[in-house]
């Protein structure tokens, strides 16, 4: 009795110690990661150079004529739209102006009939004296003064008609000249400087406002003559703004022009902003990353799977449920993710979320990924 006793008093102690076994591995089993492949991926080795915003249009826009400043319709910082009015230059002088020539030309209309009757007049005393030629009264002089006569007349009908169109001309002149009154902006974009006030007296061509076309930009940057190699037109690359945003720009141009100073040549690019892009303005710095070798295959894992230490860098990689610990060798930081040189092959799964917390050989349950 006392022997079977034991035997059950063991029994009983073995399944607590089972179970309690099951329990610790249950939970074991319930630390969650989450997961990102080793993948083979296309990189160019780059060097960073510092590159600047320049605007495809900027310029002083400038009066087409002279005249005293009557308003200022902006301020400096203010946008606006092509075609708007930045500037008035007072128009009463082009009007009075306009008026007198308006009088004269009634002048000479009336100049014009008058020359015109007396042409009329002319032309039927030579046809009267060319009916007489046969008669004593009439002699060939008198038919020749008549003639000219008529044509001293018909000069005065030019004459008078010319200054018509004279007058007609200098009207459509100053009609122009009203409306270079209203100095216009040619493009959109942003006043960056005021160059007069109201009540100046302003000469023609005298710069008015100072313009930027900021809503196109282009990047350019210095990339010194042996780097160009890889800078075909279209090739994208990456670049950076001071708020660590990185986006993308396109080679456009690059200036047949070089520095003989700094052995550079300048570079045009198109750019490619993401919604996070920063407000952007003239001259403003951004990172341009240059290719500096060909292009190559390599191996990479995300930069959040690395764990750094004082023995080198390690990483989780997922094997039939387990955390297996594995050291590697890393090479060049691409993006978000380290070049692998030794230590994983493609499509290892390495924890990039919750290895900071794991151990060796622990169970783990794989999450979804977010990204």
């Amino acid at each position: 009795m006392n022997t079977c006793r034991r035997l059950i008093s063991r029994y009983a102690f073995l399944l607590l110690f089972v179970s309690a076994l099951a329990i610790t591995t249950s939970q074991a089993q319930q630390t969650l990661v989450t997961v990102d492949p080793v993948v083979r991926q296309n990189y160019t080795n780059t060097i960073p150079i510092l590159g600047r915003l320049v605007t495809v249009q900027a310029g002083t826009v400038a009066a087409q004529i002279a005249g005293a400043v009557r308003e200022i319709h902006v301020r400096v910082g203010d946008r606006v739209k092509q075609r708007q009015t930045v500037v008035t230059i007072s128009d009463r002088s082009a009007r009075l102006r306009k008026q007198l020539l308006e009088v004269q030309r009634k002048e000479v209309e009336a100049r014009i009939a008058v020359v015109e009757a007396q042409l009329e007049l002319a032309k039927q005393e030579v046809n009267r004296l060319s009916m007489l030629t046969s008669s004593a009264a009439v002699s060939q002089s008198q038919i020749d003064d008549a003639i000219q006569q008529q044509n001293i007349v018909a000069a005065r009908v030019l004459e008078a008609k010319a200054a018509l169109n004279s007058a007609d001309a200098q009207i459509s002149l100053i009609d122009l000249e009203l409306t270079y009154t209203r100095v216009i902006a040619p493009y959109d974009g942003t006043v960056i400087e005021k160059f007069t006030e109201v009540g100046s007296y302003l000469q023609q061509g005298q710069p008015v406002i100072r313009l930027v076309a900021d809503g196109d930009f282009e990047l350019e940057a210095d990339v010194p003559a042996d780097r160009l190699e890889g800078l075909t037109t279209g090739r994208m690359v990456q670049i950076t703004f001071d708020d660590s945003s990185q986006h993308q720009a396109s080679v456009r141009a690059i200036v047949p022009e070089e520095n003989p100073r700094t052995r550079t040549r300048r570079v045009r690019f198109s750019l490619d902003l993401a919604d996070n892009a920063p407000v952007l303005a003239v001259d403003q710095g951004v990172t341009v990353l240059i290719p500096a070798g060909a292009e190559r295959e390599i191996s990479s894992v995300h930069k959040d799977a690395v764990i750094h230490g004082g023995q080198g860098s390690i990483v989780y990689v997922v094997e039939e449920g387990f955390a297996k610990l594995r050291p590697v060798r890393l090479g060049s930081s691409v993006g978000n993710r380290f070049e692998v040189l030794q230590g994983l092959t493609e499509g290892d799964l390495v924890v990039i979320r919750g290895n900071e917390r794991l151990r060796p050989d622990q169970p783990v349950s794989l999450a979804e990924n977010p990204s």
